[in-house]
């Protein structure tokens, strides 16, 4: 159990002083509540004299005043120092954490589920504060307070104490049992909670999916097994519990009658004064909390121990793809050279690339073709180390991309996926996402080129319009036009597009390709398209199946080849453009509405691309 908050060390470090002032402060605030029994004896027995006056009393009264008012600077204290440590602990243990997720791969965020990494970021984080705060606490608290309440008893009256502590064996061995069920019920309910919060996030993403399919009975039906799950859970520890907490106060209550029936003995013999009766009640009262605490120490700590261990898998968990120590500061430049270049997705048997060579001169434009799932997503996302190439496959101005720092690799690039992704902000902030400074300028040139000046005036507040979550107010076209005037606002020296423009009208593509080829001069462009007529301006174009390159060329070469692929498909697009030329009178976004209607069965393969391409 303890091996888990090995990772807390060094944030307990860098707290350490506050931590030693809070156990003095916790350390004093003990001492003062042991010694007020002794003033109530003290005042008791001068009562009880025969020969009382109430000046007799004042001494003892004062004190104990005295020692209220140190408990409660002494509260104070100790809260201050250790809660303020527990809650910097918290925000620097999320931090690492979310700063260890995003150095992550891909294949890490196929094997962990996003409401599974939330619930780790906030529910278990929670509990680790609480074990480094009150659960601190309570374990100190715990141990010194019972240490000097049996002092105090003993030295009050040894015979009659040794008969009243009887039962604190038994509350210690029930104590060990409590720790080890509460261990294993708190992992369950961690699990469960995380699985539940999976399930939120991912209907909650897709709603417009689920309310489309009619599906919302399912998931709430879904939805509501893993709540009752959670629930069940919830209630086996709170069982657990309920039993534990009663039956300490019970074995509790069994010291005070071993008390009344041997002090009572000794107070008929002489052998303790109704003072030291009063007072040793008055220490067995206070002892329930330290044994109740013992319970809520072992409950805590159990919990942060059984979260640490959640957190521990995370952070313990190496990214795939790292940098050299010695690896190059400086932005790459020059040819981009593949040579023989393999990959397998972990945990599949069928490669996803096979011995692909490719040359790419710096400055020019190459098109990609390929059916679902050939590779052409996988090579996009090698060329940034998105995915790990291994070394002397691919290089950049003659140096292997694995001798590049990450950052400054991937600086480079500039990627527009097919399923774009925007921020739940302005339009405005979303374009300028990857660089916030350019000029008014600049920001219509690119809001030109990516087609989006044709839409703002369907922006009900311009390119201050809220775009929703993931964009979801906004046509798939727009959403995409969007995406490419992100990477463009960053001028990127290697621009990746991956079948960005497949929700776009051919009209709007056209005069997107035509601005983009003037926007581009002299910097490297990698178009993956499915429409020859996005990859005819390339300056070579590879077509890929199965993972590998079945044809190469210039558009002309590769229609030339009237038996090859590329010839054939570019017939059928032919056909299919004659066949459904849309109205001149047309919007750019009803036109889009068009062509997402038209490939909703290619968005359907996108997933199996994501994995396989």
């Amino acid at each position: 159990m303890f091996k888990e908050y090995s990772t807390l060390l060094p944030h307990l470090r860098s707290y350490r002083y506050r931590y030693v002032g809070g156990i003095l402060c916790l350390i004093i605030v003990d001492a003062s509540q042991v010694l007020i029994p002794r003033y109530i004896q003290m005042a008791i027995d001068r009562i009880t004299s025969g020969t009382f006056v109430f000046t007799d009393i004042i001494s003892p009264l004062f004190h104990m005043l005295s020692l209220a008012l140190l408990i409660s600077i002494g509260r104070f204290f100790w809260r201050y120092f250790i809660n303020i440590a527990s809650r910097r602990i918290e925000a620097e243990m999320r931090d690492r954490l979310f700063s260890h997720i995003l150095s992550m791969s891909g294949n890490f965020f196929r094997k962990n589920t996003t409401g599974d990494l939330m619930a780790r970021a906030t529910n278990d984080i929670s509990t680790i504060r609480q074990a480094t705060g009150m659960g601190f606490v309570s374990l100190i608290d715990g141990i010194f307070m019972t240490g000097m309440i049996i002092a105090a008893m003993f030295a009050n009256n040894s015979a009659v104490a040794a008969w009243i502590i009887l039962p604190l064996p038994l509350i210690t061995a029930l104590i060990l049992l409590f720790g080890r069920i509460v261990g294993k019920l708190f992992k369950k309910i961690q699990d469960i909670y995380g699985h539940l919060s999976d399930i939120a996030q991912e209907s909650l993403s897709g709603i417009r999916i689920v309310k489309s399919f009619v599906k919302e009975e399912y998931f709430f039906k879904k939805f509501s097994i893993a709540n009752t799950e959670y629930k069940n859970a919830i209630m086996d520890l709170v069982k657990t519990s309920g039993f534990f907490f009663p039956f300490i106060t019970f074995l509790s209550g069994l010291s005070t009658v071993l008390l009344i029936l041997f002090g009572g003995r000794a107070s008929i013999r002489n052998k303790m004064t109704p003072g030291s009766i009063i007072a040793m009640l008055s220490y067995l009262e206070m002892l329930v909390w330290p044994l109740m605490s013992a319970g809520f120490t072992v409950n805590i700590i159990q919990r942060g121990a059984a979260s640490l261990k959640r957190i521990n898998e995370i952070l313990r968990t190496e990214p795939e793809i790292k940098e050299s120590s010695n690896c190059l500061k400086q932005m790459p430049r020059g040819n981009i050279d593949i040579k023989k270049l393999n990959y397998i997705y972990p945990g599949t048997q069928k490669p996803a690339l096979k011995d692909i060579s490719v040359y790419i001169h710096e400055g020019s434009m190459l098109g990609i073709l390929g059916k679902v799932g050939s590779g052409k997503s996988t090579l996009l996302k090698i060329l940034p180390r998105m995915l790990e190439p291994g070394e002397g496959h691919v290089f950049i101005g003659n140096i292997d991309i694995c001798f590049y720092g990450l950052s400054e690799l991937r600086s480079a690039f500039g990627m527009v996926p097919q399923e774009s992704f925007l921020f739940s902000d302005s339009i405005r902030q979303n374009i300028l996402f990857s660089a916030d400074n350019i000029s008014p300028e600049r920001f219509e040139a690119i809001t030109r080129i990516s087609g989006l000046d044709h839409d703002y005036q369907l922006f009900p507040n311009g390119w201050e319009t809220i775009v929703g979550e993931r964009g979801i107010t906004l046509s798939g076209g727009q959403k995409q036009r969007i995406a490419l005037a992100r990477a463009l606002a960053a001028d990127p020296y290697i621009l990746l597009l991956d079948d960005a423009l497949s929700a776009v009208d051919a009209e709007t593509e056209e005069h997107i390709l035509s601005s983009l080829i003037d926007e581009r001069k002299g910097k490297t462009t990698i178009i993956v398209s499915h429409r020859i007529s996005t990859l005819r301006n390339a300056d070579h174009i590879i077509v890929l199946d199965s993972g590998e390159i079945i044809q190469q060329g210039s558009h002309e070469e590769l229609i030339a080849d009237s038996e090859g692929f590329y010839a054939r498909i570019a017939a059928l697009q032919q056909l299919e453009q004659q066949a459904s030329i849309p109205s001149i009178g047309d919007s750019i976004s009803q036109r889009e509405t068009q062509v997402e209607q038209k490939s909703l069965a290619h968005d359907a393969s996108v997933s199996e691309e994501t994995i396989y391409g």
